[in-house]
């Protein structure tokens, strides 16, 4: 029930003393205010809910419609699957009951098949087939089996004055699957082989302070060669037809999403595969949203001497910003990467450099006009001896006034590799790549469930390290923590030190006997 108190002759107060609920004000325009004019008084809102439980009847999750989220909220062991599963728009009530149980179970287990998840229990593992094998591949898709989270996502968002949407993609190999339908060419050695499989192309929503937010989106294609009779030029093959479109759609849900957080600023971080023309030009249409792109082409500068990289690089010095430079392992060379060295981690300090600049379009898009944009120099000039030095040019439309404006640029920038472990999660951990189902779309339902669970395996391991004062409470069941207790006691630990072992500062916390027996759920 809705209704309207006159703040000008009432006070409201014996509809709260009813447990009626205020939720703000009205604008005082009234009904047929065509013009804007709020010629009526200002009147507050009050609502009171007939059914306690209306959320349960009308399918909905717990908590859904409700205002900001932590990035802890709703991480209790025994109810992380509900609030980030519950009410599925599945077309069957059922199934989406069903899948909440399934994700609860598969997170005990990431990297198994869920026949080794189930330990026998072989009506769960029928109903986990039913769900992945349903018929009905309008209804139980991808996008509907992540709605929840990405609901719950949005909400965690709008708790953040600043959120990163870090974009990237990854291939998954499904070769050995030979009677698998529908999967793509997803590349070729050089034997001219075909490797058959997915992309999948997210956007994680990440928070200033490094926390990973949630999976804004997800999508997950088969790959099609360009046929041999398509003679068109890669320049008038029209951009929804290219496999870099991806990264515009991803775009303009980001979009879609700052709608719904104004009081947010969202950053839109890309790698250099999102360094083309038209994503520049998608975010000069609608500049709700801040870009952030690393530079791959060295361009045309209008009105300059030189090209892109050589006008930033002869820019005046700004400032010095030190920058933790990740380990590499060595990788031989794969069909279309070259080999790569390994390389140790290092503190790397880098020369800043920045310049607002006017990219010209491409001949064929001669009748654009020019994209105003930042670009942002980053170089170690003493890198070790024998490793390559770190250099960056950064394309952004965030306005860089000052030398700390660029350094939180490249801060941002910095956090992107948060979706490279991210998919490190899902391929390593989860063992996304091992799914083997008849058909492509009942291997995405299966990475639809992973990419939560992917997603709270890396929420927990961060927030250790980024919230010491959390509860454990949060993370952990009760038998998990008794196990825990017992452990310290065992080894004479206090607090601290058990601590310093659960977040990795001592040794690493997933190499500990403790974690060993959590994942493994010790029951007894």
């Amino acid at each position: 029930m809705e209704s309207f108190v006159d703040t000008s002759r009432f006070s409201g107060a014996s509809y709260r003393s009813a447990n009626w609920i205020l939720l703000g004000q009205t604008k005082g325009r009234g009904r047929q205010d065509r013009y804007s004019r709020q010629e009526k008084t200002i009147k507050d809102i009050y609502v009171y809910p007939l059914e306690k439980d209306f959320r349960t009847r009308l399918g909905l999750a717990e908590g859904a419609g409700l205002g900001p989220l932590g990035p802890a909220e709703g991480m209790d062991n025994n109810t992380w699957a509900e609030q980030e599963f519950g009410g599925a728009p599945l077309g069957d009530a059922r199934l989406s009951r069903r899948l909440v149980d399934i994700a609860q179970s598969k997170a005990e287990k990431p990297g198994r098949a869920f026949t080794g998840v189930a330990d026998g229990d072989w009506p769960a593992v029928k109903a986990y087939y039913r769900l992945i094998d349903h018929p009905d591949e309008d209804a139980v898709t991808m996008p509907h089996i992540l709605e929840p989270h990405r609901e719950r996502t949005v909400r965690r968002m709008k708790a953040q004055r600043t959120v990163l949407c870090i974009q990237d993609g990854s291939d998954l190999d499904y070769t050995s699957l030979a009677q698998c339908e529908g999967l793509g060419v997803i590349g070729t050695n050089q034997t001219s082989a075909q490797s058959r499989g997915l992309h999948l192309h997210t956007t994680l929503a990440v928070a200033s302070n490094g926390l990973p937010l949630g999976v804004l989106r997800a999508a997950c294609v088969a790959p099609k060669l360009k046929s041999p009779k398509d003679k068109r030029p890669n320049w008038a093959v029209p951009i929804e037809e290219k496999e870099t479109f991806c990264w515009i759609e991803g775009l303009r849900d980001t979009m879609d999403v700052a709608a719904e957080m104004p009081q947010t600023r969202l950053i839109n971080v890309c790698d250099r595969e999102a360094d083309f023309f038209e994503m520049l030009d998608e975010h000069r249409r609608n500049p709700c949203v801040d870009l952030l792109v690393r530079a791959k082409h060295n361009r045309g500068i209008a009105d300059e001497p030189f090209k892109l990289f050589e006008t930033v690089r002869h820019a005046s010095l700004q400032t010095k910003v030190q920058v933790q430079v990740p380990r590499q392992s060595a990788r031989p060379k794969l069909s279309k990467k070259k080999a790569r060295a390994k390389r140790p981690g290092r503190a790397a300090e880098l020369e800043v450099r920045y310049q607002r600049i006017q990219l010209r379009p491409p001949q064929y898009y001669s009748g654009k006009d020019p994209i105003d944009i930042w670009v942002l120099h980053a170089v170690e000039a003493s890198p070790p001896e024998g490793a390559a030095p770190v250099e960056w040019f950064l394309l952004t439309t965030v306005d860089i006034t000052s030398p700390e404006d660029a350094v939180q640029c490249l801060r941002w920038y910095c956090l992107r590799w948060r979706i490279e472990d991210f998919h490190r999660v899902l391929k390593s951990g989860c063992r996304i790549e091992k799914i083997a189902h008849e058909t492509a779309e009942r291997i995405r339902r299966a990475i639809a469930i992973n990419l939560v669970i992917a997603w709270r395996i890396m929420l927990m391991t961060l927030l250790g390290r980024e919230t010491a004062e959390l509860p454990p409470e949060v993370l952990f069941s009760n038998i998990e923590l008794q196990v825990l207790r017992a452990y310290a006691k065992k080894k004479n630990w206090n607090r601290h030190q058990l601590y310093e072992t659960r977040s990795g500062s001592s040794r690493g916390w997933r190499d500990t006997w403790p974690a060993r027996a959590i994942q493994n759920r010790v029951t007894n």
